[in-house]
């Protein structure tokens, strides 16, 4: 692991900070670049882009919060500290502010082709996990549960472990290595499917059911338990996923009939 990629005096810049944009600008780079071959410009893709970093930054912090709200409640200062700012906060509430805000710009600017769009951001929504989840590791956060396994990582850094808590010299599930390459098969998967999709919005029903299924099993390796429980043993993000996969297979569903009874 590489918390820190550079130390210049009093400037750290973080591996974290750095793959988290890698993230987003080549998630964005992608989704125009797959919106362009179904003829929409790439500026459209680059406007709706920069208002899903903020609806995502935004809708990450909500659920981080609403997941430990009763720690937050017993300390409102918490949310003035830097480790709150500095916190990349739930994926899924990130992924619903982004959905919400997309939808609302759509809505506001009614050129652009919503459905379009979705399916071209699908794919590059899974790269831009498979890129952030590297930097998950390389600081240390959203780490595995004790594995008694050949590839259980040890952490070993007091910096990592005093920003994310994580547990230092105990073998570990590399938990966010598994969502990296997880991320990376969905991609790919769809990324095929974007050049023969049948129907539009089919490419974002696939992502909602493909990465639903993967991140409520994934959830079974991680061993941060600040990530927040519906129930005992049901994470917050797994109870997300169990609402995400019928909601996927509803509109993967729903878009192709109305695509078929569009031809009749």
């Amino acid at each position: 692991m590489l918390s820190k990629l550079v130390e210049l005096g009093p400037v750290t810049i973080h591996t974290y900070g750095v793959l988290l944009v890698t993230a987003y600008l080549t998630a964005i780079a992608l989704t125009a670049r797959l919106a362009e071959k179904d003829k929409v410009p790439r500026a459209y893709a680059w406007d709706l882009g920069f208002v899903v970093i903020i609806s995502a930054l935004i809708g990450a912090k909500l659920l981080m919060v609403a997941s430990e709200i009763g720690t937050y409640l017993r300390d409102p200062s918490l949310f003035l500290s830097l480790d709150f700012w500095r916190a990349g906060g739930v994926f899924y509430g990130g992924f619903i502010g982004a959905v919400a805000g997309s939808a609302i710009y759509a809505w506001r600017n009614p050129q652009l082709p919503f459905w379009i769009m979705a399916d071209a951001a699908a794919p590059a929504i899974a790269l831009g996990q498979s890129i952030g989840r590297l930097g998950c590791f390389a600081a240390g956060c959203d780490y595995g549960r004790p594995a008694d396994v050949p590839w259980a990582v040890t952490f070993t850094s007091e910096y990592a472990r005093a920003r994310t808590g994580v547990p230092l010299n105990i073998p570990l599930h590399p938990a966010q290595l598994y969502e990296s390459f997880s991320t990376l098969l969905i991609f790919l998967f769809l990324l095929v499917l974007h050049r023969h999709k049948k129907f539009q919005g089919q490419v974002f029903a696939a992502y909602l059911i493909a990465y639903g299924i993967a991140r409520f099993f994934l959830e079974f390796f991680r061993g941060d338990a600040d990530r927040g429980f519906v129930f005992a043993w049901v994470s917050t993000s797994q109870f997300i996923s169990l609402l995400i996969v019928p909601a996927g297979l509803a509109l993967y569903w729903y878009r192709r009939t109305l695509h078929a009874a569009k031809r009749i």
